[in-house]
């Protein structure tokens, strides 16, 4: 039965509508619709996605069809098109069928107010629900092939539900004003102050199994009056199923019924969708009603493959108004393509929770959103959370795992991520978690072991990454194991991971950040029933302190409170607190300057070395490294604890006050373990704080009552099996002592702290093993009243071997050796002094000294070991001493003086040289030449054109060194006056003096290596020679623009002047040439024109410089005029042979055999104070008596032919005399040497001059005697 209404506009707007339909394609019944998902390859998907089954009919019977126009007052039929345009009203269930389409025009409405009255559409083509159209039933049911709700368009199930599902308890007993339960729990204001706000709920959610195909109707809310229920009704079904696409522009709604202040809300209902492709921005709500106490939210279920939809979708609890801050429940939202579930209460606040029952496992759900204040439960033992994706808790979220007072049970969560913000998960019993990342921000995960030994361990595993920032907290109350494979990072302030035993093990890397805290056991773990239990009974210590289990894996068993195990590097900028702290199989440690390490009081209240106590209470500290303070009370003393373990390798807890049932008792401190035996850290960076100090009267707010009061609690142990070690400036390592009470309370006795170095380099291998620059406080504490201090504890290392002494394992001082294992300073022997040369100086060497004698080196390198002797006392040493070796010297020097002897007189034959006879007839052929016969003796003929224009040479004076550089004189000489310009010609002349001179620096490099090394000093000076010879030709042949001469030829050719030397680089000359156009016949002059003619000879009479007389092809061919070529040839060699002979120093001597050789006699030709040597050519007086040039048997004889004089220039105006056998009018400088004037030749003495004559004349020779004394 149905009521309808027409409008008087009827017409018009079945025709806007039909229009509006025509000219949208989305309302068309064409089955090739451009995303239709038919044509898409599912196997794509690998299994990923099944397009859901369409549901099952509506069971039968259902009503008959209703009819377009009959029943419906349409236009058209259900087969074809049928068009509403009037709203219709049903009292009963409706059931609309055809093959056709179904169009409701905007603003007409079908409804069915009656509670689970159904209205059913079931078309194969469009449904269309116009805009501010609307469906109201308690169940509508829609399948079509396309189906569209436009903006404004609703259908709407709300608080007209039916019966829930049999066997459920969704509504609420009693009359408490509770709400329905559906999707979540219904919320309940009841307080109770014997129960928890989690054991308190309304009515109870149901239909878990068919979340992703809900169907369930919601339930009615409690009421606060018995005799009225006044509770909202439950949200109906909605049910849209779509081939191809939906729009969703209007409003779903199944949300559960208001039940004002006297009522409960009522639970949201259920809304499932199914199509392939989704549209719009409407709205789909499953909303717990409002009332008293809020009503549960419901169920939705999306099965969209392609959506592109922006609906907002709600199914969080309704509000409570007898308890605002617990609202309802949050219902479910699950989207099934991505499989993917919601739970979110849209940020209301709440104390009642959403069940999350079992959970699927093929396949598995892939993400689970707890979000906006939701509050989740998993109720159920022994079960499993696990998805494929995230569980991600945002925005004041709860997962509570197991019930609060049933404690026992063991719950798995298994997920590639576990995504925490500002949110909260609880677990009563124990937790096996295993995630890749586990990120928190300002979250809480809480751990309630209860009592029950079965589930005393939970177990955190996080493959890749833990990180916890903003304050947040991982708490334990029982066994909590923490591990991974990546990074573990507590990032900043208040981040915190505590339990009574705390493992944390197989991370890549550890970071503590400043203010963050790893802590076990617990502050107040002394009152709960899982404290680790302590050893502290035992004068032993546990060998699992030294010898660790290798599989890092919780038990109870051990003496563990907090244990760090397989991680690389650790860094610590914040707190690492517990009772016995251990690292184990850890490779670095980084503890920054805000880092510490703490077991300060939490070592034992009694313990080995407990103090002793007077009836009153008070008493001496407690003693381990050292022994306790003793107490003072009324005049007399008790002894404090006694001092306990091994000091070379302590792993003992510190001992306390006594008894704990005192007030203000004070406790030890505990232990810290760095590495084991087996496995050391490889290093250790301290810049922060390792403490185990012994607790203080006062210490965390502990106080003595009234006038009496204990002892302070003695240090722990700091135990370190570390390979190498650094101290920072501002690190501290403390086992000290607590301080007694005020009223005579003695101080605890130092605690223990030990180095056990592994694997010391010795040797050449040795590098140190420790930087220490903090400090290690092992002392006792004070003493107070009366009270005695405690005494100090121990610092120990470990044995050192050979050469290392100390804690620290440091070389033996320089001068000391050590040949025995230990550490003690006093093992590091003196090295015996007398096995010290007192020119040497110990060295240091690496690894120290094991054995004497000890090493050293010389101080200096002109000592020689091992004696540190130089080469002469090497030397005399080796021949016996100063005075054997004397001995031997003088008798080599005896007999040194006859060998020279004997062969002085077999080859000199005579005690003086002979003196000089006049000189005799000889032969044509000069038999004291040399008879050179070879091509050299030919003259060349290239060089005859060259001699033809030669004019004069000019001879530099100084011998090319570094005091005497080369220089010409400025005035020109005569026989180059006619044809060079003055001024230009000392123009040139300073030029050639300036590039000829030396630097100062190089100068100095020869005196330098002349005293270092004579033999790279002449090598220098011969390269200097050698560069500044090339220096003057290149100068004269390319860089001199020959304007001195007056040849206009000469100087465009650059051809009138050339510079050469002698091959020992001391004697250069300048030669001049004609340029070819003078026009004067007397140029050049001929040979005899040219007399007297100097040459000068090189060298300097050394030994690597001897005199010699060069003979060019010029002088050669100048000669040539008056002597044959091979005559001068012979005559130039034998002199040279003779010069070689003459010796700087005693030239007396030596120029006596070239002048006897010569039979002549020198003239001096320079004007300078340089000494050189030469021979004076003149012309004879008849000149028909010479003989021809090109006799080559002609003898050189000094009456007829030239004249050669050996000459020597001292002073240019001293011996002035005009050569005898001159032709021509030129006057000679000079001194004449012969046989008389050479006694009179000066010469300079050098230093070493007395020396040297007396080695000279020591020839036994006439007056044996006499000079072989002198020698």
């Amino acid at each position: 039965m149905a009521r309808a209404s027409s409008s008087p506009t009827f017409h018009f707007f079945l025709l806007s509508f039909l229009t509006l339909f025509a000219i949208n394609p989305c309302h068309s019944d064409d089955s090739d619709d451009a995303f239709s998902i038919i044509g898409y390859d599912f196997d794509a998907f690998q299994g990923d996605y099944t397009p859901p089954s369409p549901p099952p009919p509506p069971p039968p019977p259902h009503p008959p069809s209703l009819t377009c126009e009959d029943d419906l007052y349409g236009i058209g039929s259900l087969n074809t098109s049928c068009v509403l345009n009037s709203s219709l009203i049903f009292v009963d269930d409706v059931y609309i069928e055809g093959n056709g389409s179904l169009y409701i025009l905007p603003g007409v409405s079908l409804s069915c107010t009656a509670l689970g009255c159904s209205i059913t559409v079931n078309l194969s083509g469009v449904f269309c629900l116009g805009s501010n159209s609307a469906i109201v039933a308690g169940s509508v049911r829609v399948n079509a092939w396309n189906a569209s709700l436009f903006e404004g368009s609703k259908i709407n199930v709300t608080a007209l539900a039916g019966a829930p599902p049999a066997q459920t308890s969704g509504s609420p007993d009693g009359v408490e004003g509770a709400g329905g339960g559906h999707g979540g729990r219904g919320a309940s204001c009841v307080s109770d102050n014997k129960k928890l706000p989690d054991d308190i709920w309304g009515g109870d959610a149901y239909s878990w199994s068919s979340l992703d195909v809900p169907g369930s109707y919601g339930s009615k809310g409690g009421t606060t009056v018995k005799e009225v229920n006044y509770g909202g009704e439950g949200g109906g079904r909605i049910w849209i199923e779509v081939n191809t696409t939906l729009q969703v522009s209007g409003n779903l709604f199944a949300d559960g019924g208001d039940g004002g202040a006297k009522g409960g809300g009522g639970s949201g209902g259920s809304i499932f969708v199914s199509a392939q492709r989704m549209i719009g921005n409407g709205r789909i709500s499953a909303t717990g009603g409002n009332g008293f106490a809020g009503g549960g939210g419901g169920r939705v279920s999306i099965h969209v493959f392609s959506r592109h939809d922006d609906t907002q979708i709600f199914v969080h609890g309704g509000s409570s108004l007898g308890c605002p801050e617990n609202s309802g429940a949050a219902g479910t939202y699950y989207d099934a393509v991505p499989r993917i579930l919601v739970v979110s209460n849209h940020n209301r606040s709440t104390t009642t929770d959403t069940l999350l029952l079992d959970f699927p496992k093929q396949p598995l759900w892939t993400n689970v959103y707890i979000e906006n204040h939701a509050k989740a439960l998993v109720p159920l033992f022994w079960s499993r959370v696990q998805v494929r994706g995230q569980i991600h808790l945002t925005c004041g979220a709860v997962l509570t795992f197991g019930l609060a007072h049933v404690a026992t049970s063991e719950f798995e969560l298994m997920a590639e991520e576990l995504l925490m913000s500002d949110s909260v998960v609880k677990i009563y019993g124990a937790l096996r978690m295993s995630v890749k990342m586990h990120l928190m921000l300002n979250s809480k995960m809480l751990i309630d072991g209860g009592v029950d030994s079965l589930v005393a361990t939970s177990l955190l595993e996080a493959s890749n990454l833990v990180v916890l920032k903003g304050s947040s907290v991982i708490h334990s109350n029982a066994n909590l194991g923490v591990h991974g494979q990546g990074y573990l990072n507590l990032s900043g302030p208040g981040n915190l991971i505590e339990a009574q035993r705390l493992i944390l093990s197989l991370f890549f890397n550890v970071n503590v950040g400043p203010g963050s805290v790893l802590q076990g056991p617990l502050d107040n773990g002394s009152f709960n029933d899982m404290t680790p239990r302590l050893y502290c009974e035992l004068p032993d210590c546990p060998g699992e302190l030294l010898h660790p289990p290798e599989d890092c894996n919780v038990n109870s068993t051990l003496p563990f409170t907090l244990q760090i195990c397989r991680v690389e590097d650790i860094i610590l900028e914040g707190i690492i607190r517990g009772s016995v702290v251990h690292f184990h199989w850890v490779r670095t440690v980084v503890v920054q300057s805000s880092g510490a390490i703490s077991a300060s009081g939490l070592g034992c209240t009694g313990g080995v070395g407990k103090g002793r106590i007077f009836e009153n209470g008070l008493g001496g500290g407690g003693g381990h490294g050292g022994k306790g303070g003793d107490g003072y009370y009324n005049g007399n003393f008790i002894d404090g604890g006694d001092a306990y373990g091994d000091a070379d390798l302590p792993c003992e807890l510190g001992s306390g006050s006594g008894n704990d049932s005192l007030a203000g008792a004070t406790t030890g401190g505990g232990i810290i373990v760095m590495g084991s035996i087996e496995h050391s850290l490889s290093s250790l960076y301290l810049d922060g704080s390792l403490r185990a100090d012994g607790e203080s009267i006062g210490d965390a707010g502990k106080q003595g009552s009234g006038s009496i009061g204990p002892g302070g609690g003695s240090g722990g142990t700091v135990l370190l099996f570390v390979h190498s070690l650094t101290l920072g400036d501002s690190s501290i390592i403390s086992t000290v002592g607590g301080h007694g009470s005020p009223n005579g309370g003695g101080g605890g006795g130092g605690g223990r702290v030990h180095f056990h170095w592994s694997d010391i380099p010795v040797g050449d291998a040795y590098l140190p093993i420790a930087s220490v620059k903090g400090t290690v406080y092992i002392v006792g504490g004070f003493g107070r009243g009366h009270g005695r201090a405690g005494e100090n504890g121990t610092v120990t290392g470990k044995a050192c071997p050979k050469g290392l002494h100390g804690i620290f394992c440091e070389e033996c001082p320089v001068g000391t050796y050590k040949n025995v294992s230990g550490s003690d300073r006093a093992l590091c022997h003196d090295c015996p002094l007398n096995e010290l040369p007192h020119r040497a100086r110990y060295l240091t060497v690496r690894g120290g000294v094991t054995e004497s004698p000890c090493p050293y080196k010389c101080i200096s390198d002109r000592f020689h070991m091992p004696h540190c002797y130089t080469a002469l006392e090497e030397l005399i040493y080796t021949f016996g001493g100063p005075w054997l070796f004397g001995l031997i010297l003088l008798g080599i020097l005896i007999l040194l003086a006859l060998v020279l002897s004997v062969a002085r007189m077999k080859y000199v034959g005579g005690d003086e040289l002979p003196a000089l006879v006049p000189a005799q007839p000889v032969s044509r052929i000069d038999h004291s030449f040399p008879f050179l016969e070879s091509l050299n003796e030919v003259l060349e003929t290239n060089r005859t054109e060259e001699s033809q224009s030669h004019v004069h040479r000019m001879y530099f004076m100084g011998q090319n060194t570094f005091k005497e550089p080369w220089h010409l004189p400025h005035s020109p000489p005569e026989q180059v006056e006619d044809i060079v310009y003055e001024d230009a010609f000392n123009r040139f002349v300073d030029e050639i003096n300036g590039l000829a001179a030396y630097q100062w620096w190089e100068g100095s490099v020869y005196s330098l290596l002349s005293l270092l090394a004579y033999p790279l000093a002449w090598s220098w000076l011969q390269r200097c020679r050698k560069k500044k010879l090339q220096q003057l030709r290149e100068f004269v042949r390319s860089g001199y623009d020959h304007s001195c001469l007056r040849s206009c030829r000469s100087r465009a050719l650059y051809e009138g002047l050339k510079v050469a030397a002698t091959s020992d680089l001391m004697l250069a000359y300048v030669d001049f040439f004609l340029g070819g156009d003078e026009k004067r016949s007397d140029l050049p002059p001929r040979l005899h024109q040219r007399f007297p003619m100097s040459l000068v000879f090189g060298g300097d009479g050394s030994y690597m410089a001897p005199f010699c007389l060069q003979s060019d092809n010029i002088l050669t061919c100048l000669m040539s005029q008056s002597i044959p070529p091979t005559i001068w040839y012979r005559l130039v060699a034998g002199l040279n042979a003779q010069l070689r002979l003459v010796r700087r120093g005693h030239l007396k001597i030596s120029f006596g055999h070239v002048i006897s050789w010569l039979e002549t006699h020198a003239n001096p030709t320079l004007t300078s104070g340089y000494c050189h040597f030469g021979l004076l050519a003149c012309a004879i007086e008849n000149e028909s008596a010479q003989p021809s040039i090109g006799s080559q048997d002609i003898s050189l004889l000094p009456e007829q032919q030239s004249c050669l004089h050996r000459i020597h220039r001292e002073n240019p105006l001293d011996h002035l005399r005009d050569c005898e056998h001159s032709v021509t009018c030129r006057r000679n400088f000079g001194g004449i040497l012969h046989a008389k004037s050479l006694r009179m030749l000066k010469q300079k003495k050098a230093i070493c001059y007395p020396f040297s004559f007396i080695v000279y004349n020591t020839k036994p020779v006439g007056h044996q005697v006499v000079k072989m004394l002198a020698v």
